[in-house]
């Protein structure tokens, strides 16, 4: 019989009592092993090479090392490793630099729920990117100047395909909807990907969230 592989998730935070509630929060889930909890980012690094986790849970604002410094060194020495952050708070310049120079892949409020922290962490864990509602809504609000800038200069056709790819749909699938050629929507891909400056399906979905490219 095979055995799904949990997902392990390591923790920093410099206040051992948030630790602690969210060890509680996580401790009992089947799916979910629990492989570090610590309030040094600088232990965290030491043991990552050991314990490998698929997701690192941390503050933002951290006296020892901040949470971007960690993020960003993270995101380039293990790329596996996808962070989501945990914070008190969360202005949309400071979450939107964090997207661009740490590549989070989500960013969660410290009052969140248990159900939620665990839709936050499937979802990344399966490639996505998840923002709490208030963290969201205040990125739209703030992006608002930006998204005509971003539309100047795609097409609509690609803004199109950027929509179905952030559908999880293939090359043919979209060919198929847009009644076009393979051949064409790899040409549209390409030109989108060269216009945004992204390199990724997930790089690509974070600038059109950025933009509001997609809602």
């Amino acid at each position: 019989m095979l055995v799904k592989r949990k997902m392990k998730v390591a923790i920093v935070d410099d206040h051992q009592i948030v630790i602690d509630g969210i060890v509680a929060l996580l401790e009992n889930h089947p799916e979910i092993e629990v492989s570090l909890a610590s309030t040094s980012a600088f232990y965290l690094l030491d043991c990552m090479n050991r314990i490998k986790p698929d997701i690192l849970l941390t503050d933002i604002f951290m006296p020892e090392m901040d949470g971007r410094s960690l993020s960003k060194k993270i995101s380039e020495e293990y790329p596996q490793t996808k962070i989501i952050v945990l914070s008190m708070q969360g202005s949309p310049e400071w979450v939107n630099q964090l997207i661009d120079e740490s590549n989070i892949a989500g960013y969660v409020i410290k009052n969140i729920s248990r159900q939620e922290l665990i839709k936050a962490i499937e979802i990344v864990y399966n490639g996505g990117i998840y923002f709490s509602h208030d963290i969201s809504e205040a990125l739209k609000q703030w992006k608002q100047s930006y998204r005509q800038q971003g539309e100047d200069h795609l097409t609509r056709r690609e803004t199109e395909i950027i929509r179905l790819i952030e559908k999880e749909m293939s090359t043919k699938e979209i060919a198929a909807a847009l009644h076009i050629s393979e051949r064409t929507v790899e040409t549209h891909r390409k030109n989108i990907f060269r216009k945004t400056q992204t390199h990724s399906v997930l790089g690509l979905i974070k600038y059109a969230y950025q933009h509001q490219l997609i809602s």
